[in-house]
């Protein structure tokens, strides 16, 4: 769902990681809580490379820019192997980002807890 799709069916401004309206971000789903819009990333790598990295950062840096908005979470859920050599870059988001899950969050229900 882009963020002027979220914007336009629940009435909330985003424009604070739109760049203003300039930037264009989709996220893979977006919840709507009981007092909170979320939305969610989700990925998995089975290998290493600066894919990982740079995905860390800009979620870090979406994390950072939505810290405000009491009306919306960012929620970011990630696993696989790839997090083992880039661990310091999860680690720089996840010092930021306070819904960071993995696949055995999912599966505890940790995820559902904290949406609801």
């Amino acid at each position: 769902m882009y963020i002027h799709e979220i914007e336009g069916k629940w009435g909330i401004d985003l424009s604070a990681i739109s760049n203003n309206g300039q930037a264009e971000k989709r996220f893979d789903f977006v919840v709507r809580g009981e007092d909170k819009i979320y939305g969610i990333e989700t990925n998995f790598y089975s290998g290493s490379g600066s894919k990982l990295n740079e995905t860390a950062r800009s979620y870090k840096t979406i994390a950072l820019e939505t810290r405000d908005l009491p009306y919306f979470d960012f929620v970011w859920i990630t696993d696989g192997q790839g997090w083992i050599s880039a661990r310091r870059n999860l680690k720089e988001t996840f010092d930021v980002l306070e819904n960071l899950y993995n696949i055995k969050d999912l599966e505890e229900g940790m995820v559902r807890r904290v949406l609801i």
